[in-house]
């Protein structure tokens, strides 16, 4: 049994690496299905159930320490990949299709909140998912940190992510061929040609890797300092709440030429998964399947309002397809979409994506917020 709370730590970022590693190197089709995250959670979920760490006074400190830590500079750096100025010469076409995304995302959950009764640990469990379902993993455990949610409920909802977002993935890539179809029927004038011409929060330049970490970490310590001067509902909603402010500020400075923060933010995501995978013991899964149809519900009237607001607006399928899976895919997936239409188009997925950082954690406190009142 491991007692040393460094011992815990390497361990955990043992997994972490193994289940990197086997993603981007070894070529499994499994991966292309099921991301390499959720292996990480299940992993270190399965060795604490084993019985490996022991959880004493030493490891919940330093589990404490990293995570508050890591937290806010991971959402600093995922935030200054964004460029609001590319982002907004999208076209009217496809800024209508992702605000209609948006609210149709957040819309679905509430009703399917009042439809299912949501308990206070389901509401916050899938005001996690909004979160997540608006922009990305790391929003999800920002809202999740924020909403307390509790570990056998954010694994569900992490269940829940990665089976439905699967699944939907695999709609909209099997609907590629039926676009003209689609187009027809809402009478869009499909005129993507120009969008090959913007390019995307991207940058070029040598990696910094110790500056960006030695920065992430400088706004990390900040936040939490302001956040003993003034609270926002809770301390840790403030301190993600000033982490994404940062954020934003820094997209408008230099340092989102600083290429390497998406290297640095997820490797800071994939540890922060394994932290909490740690402390998820579950006896039964006898509650999942609620939520799994609870989310299947959310798509469903999603893909609804979609379709009704392609029919109002004239949006063609590439619009309304590539939209929706920038908020429930994000970055790894909207791009393999957008390129299944067109590879010149690559950049407008990415673009799309890398909004819901900034998106994400702001909708996802907002539903969750609403949910547990409405559970109330």
């Amino acid at each position: 049994m491991i007692t040393n709370p460094l011992i815990y730590l390497f361990t955990l970022a043992f997994i972490a690496t193994v289940f990197y590693l086997l993603e981007s190197k070894s070529g499994l089709k499994i991966f292309k299905l099921i991301p390499a995250i959720v292996f990480v959670y299940a992993g270190s979920m399965i060795v604490s159930s084993l019985g490996l760490f022991e959880l004493n006074a030493e490891i919940n400190a330093i589990y404490k320490l990293t995570k508050t830590n890591l937290l806010p500079a991971m959402l600093f750096l995922m935030l200054l990949q964004i460029d609001l100025r590319h982002f907004f010469k999208l076209g009217k076409s496809l800024l209508i299709a992702y605000v209609l995304a948006v609210f149709s995302i957040a819309f679905a959950f509430v009703v399917v909140a009042f439809s299912f009764n949501f308990t206070q640990d389901m509401s916050a469990a899938f005001g996690a998912l909004a979160g997540s379902w608006m922009g990305g993993t790391a929003n999800m455990i920002a809202v999740g940190s924020a909403l307390n949610v509790g570990e056998e409920a954010f694994a569900y909802a992490l269940v829940v992510d990665s089976v439905n977002y699967t699944l939907w993935v695999m709609l909209l890539l099997f609907l590629v061929p039926f676009a003209s179809y689609f187009n027809k029927f809402t009478s869009s004038s499909e005129n993507l040609a120009y969008l090959g011409e913007i390019g995307c929060a991207c940058s070029m330049g040598t990696k910094r890797y110790w500056l960006l970490i030695l920065l992430s970490l400088l706004v990390s310590f900040v936040a939490q300092y302001l956040s003993t001067l003034f609270t926002f509902l809770n301390a840790t909603t403030t301190v993600v709440l000033l982490a994404t402010i940062f954020g934003i500020l820094g997209s408008f400075t230099k340092m989102r030429e600083m290429n390497g923060s998406s290297e640095v933010a997820t490797s800071m995501l994939y540890i922060i998964i394994a932290l909490i995978g740690s402390k998820a013991v579950i006896e039964n899964f006898s509650g999942l399947g609620v939520y799994v149809l609870a989310g299947f519900s959310i798509l469903s009237i999603h893909a609804l309002i979609m379709v009704i607001g392609a029919k109002i607006f004239k949006l063609d399928l590439f619009s309304v397809a590539v939209a929706s899976l920038a908020n429930i895919g994000g970055v790894a997936s909207a791009p393999i979409l957008a390129a299944t239409y067109n590879k010149s188009l690559v950049s407008v997925g990415v673009l799309m994506a890398i909004m819901g950082y900034l998106i994400g954690t702001f909708g996802g406190l907002l539903v969750g917020n609403i949910l547990m009142s409405i559970s109330n």
